[in-house]
Parts: structure tokens; C-alpha cells; sequence
């Protein structure tokens, strides 16, 4: 049995057999409201689950962070050898990536005393070398376009970076600000919108908006995962991690599910010349 890869796997049905050309399939799914509510909650998982792992396992925050590396490079493994978008595969890896990013984070903070102002940085000045080298190689940073091992790598590390960068960022302006929980959801959620509407009215690149809002999904999901699971002295809503996380998750799963059977947010293959074999 041949395995199929993106560049060379054959479309399935009527349509795709009666041409008989072979199909470039993309890794990740469309961008849809589907596709930012589940990435929103996947970030406030990252928060409430990195912080429920962290107490419940009792390995440290360092011996957590290993762990969930080991996990998260395994599904990640699976998610590369898939021959196109698979629902279940891709937001497990982004929840995952969530986490470990949360615990990347906190580890230099909370380990190593590095200030949020030089981890922040130094965030940003990864993900713009990644950005940078990403862009040189291939010429494209769409998300449209991740169907090759090489864009599909350089989008996972981006992701990872994003994620990382946006807890330490998040982190950085709740404690300049002293905003709490519920007012620095507010304010990243404005600034999205500020994104959003700066695309669509004043023609705001669209691969540099997505992946703005998509760093900044990330403080506002841990400051929603913060207010519902944080104690009420604490300026949260004391549902506690446990709760947060399980209830969060649940609502990935339906979404999920729903996405797995409907085929909303898959992009259509781009056809490639030839036969297929």
C-alpha cells in the first residue's frame, strides 16, 4: 500500500475520478467564525489546563512542561503524516500547543525570574525571524497555502511562538495596567475588533490581520479562562480550573465533531497538472 502525501494524494469522488488530476491538499482549515471561536477557546484551555496540570500532577512546573512537550510532539507526529486537514488532529494540536506555550511562558517567569518585558521581546523577535525566514523560503505566509512539509513546518512553529507570545504579552499589560481579568478580556477583545475592522475598511493586508488577531486571541482567551476559574477574591468568578477546562472542552469537542461531519472550514484542493498515477 502507497501512503498518499498532500501533493500527491488522489480527490476521492465522481468529480475528482472523471478528471483523474491529482489534487494539493491544504493542512489547515478555513477561516471561518468556527474557526476563531474554537481558536479562542482553545486558548482559554491553554490557561485553565496548564494551570490544572500543574497542580493536580504534581511534577513541578518544569516536569509538566516536559511531559506536555512529549505529548504535544507526538500529535503533532500524527498531525504532519495526515494527507490533509483532519478536524480532530489539527485543534488537538492547537490546544495542545495552548498549553505548552502557557507553561513555555511561565516557566521563564516564574522559574528562570525572567521579566515579562525581555520575554515579551524576545517572543516577538522569534516569531519575526520565523515570519521572515518563512517568507524568504516560500514566498507566502497565507494559511491558504500550507501544503507542503516545509509551509506546514514553518506554520507550527509560528503558531507555537504566537501562542507564547501572547501569554507573555497578555500578562505584561494585566500587570501594567492592574486592568483584572474581566476588563483585559474587554480590552483585547476591542482590539481585535479594531484589527477586524481596520481589514475590512481600510484594506489591511489579510494575512497580516490574521495572524495579529491570532496572537491576540491569545491574552483574551486567558483573561476569559482567568475570570471564570480564578477565586472571587481574586477578581474571578471561583469555578476553578478543573470546571473551566472540562466545560471549555466540551464545547471544542461539539464544535469539532459538527466541523468533522459538515466539512465547513475545509479549503478546497488546488488542482495540480498531470495524470494521477
Amino acid at each position: 500500500m502507497t501512503s498518499e502525501t498532500p501533493e500527491t494524494s488522489t480527490a476521492r469522488g465522481p468529480a475528482a475520478a472523471s478528471s483523474g488530476h491529482r489534487l494539493r491538499w491544504n493542512k489547515v482549515p478555513e477561516v471561518t467564525v468556527y474557526f476563531w471561536v474554537i481558536k479562542v477557546l482553545c486558548t482559554t484551555v491553554g490557561e485553565t489546563a496548564a494551570d490544572m496540570l500543574n497542580e493536580k500532577l504534581g511534577l513541578g512546573l518544569t516536569g509538566v512542561s516536559l511531559l506536555m512537550s512529549v505529548v504535544l510532539a507526538v500529535v503533532l507526529v500524527v498531525q504532519f503524516r495526515t494527507a490533509a486537514y483532519r478536524p480532530g488532529v489539527y485543534w488537538l494540536a492547537v490546544a495542545l500547543i495552548s498549553i505548552v506555550g502557557t507553561l513555555i511562558s511561565d516557566n521563564l517567569t516564574d522559574n528562570l525570574g525572567v521579566p515579562l518585558t525581555t520575554s515579551t521581546t524576545v517572543f516577538a523577535v522569534v516569531l519575526a525571524i520565523v515570519f521572515t525566514v518563512w517568507y524568504r523560503r516560500e514566498r507566502t505566509l497565507s494559511i491558504h497555502s500550507v501544503d507542503s512539509l516545509s509551509r506546514e513546518s514553518f506554520y507550527w512553529l509560528a503558531v507555537l511562538f504566537t501562542f507564547a507570545l501572547g501569554t507573555a504579552a497578555g500578562d505584561l499589560v494585566a500587570e501594567r495596567m492592574d486592568l483584572g481579568y474581566w476588563l483585559s478580556a474587554v480590552l483585547f477583545a476591542l482590539v481585535i475588533v479594531a484589527v477586524a475592522v481596520a481589514r475590512f475598511t481600510l484594506d489591511l493586508n489579510a494575512v497580516w490581520s490574521f495572524w495579529i488577531a491570532y496572537v491576540l486571541t491569545r491574552p483574551l482567551g486567558a483573561s476569559v479562562g482567568d475570570y471564570l476559574s480564578q477565586p472571587t477574591g481574586a477578581g474571578g468568578l471561583g469555578l476553578g480550573t478543573v470546571v473551566t477546562s472540562v466545560l471549555f472542552l466540551a464545547v471544542i469537542l461539539g464544535l469539532v465533531a459538527y466541523l468533522a461531519v459538515t466539512r465547513k472550514d475545509v479549503i478546497e484542493p488546488e488542482r495540480l497538472g498531470g495524470r494521477a498515477a
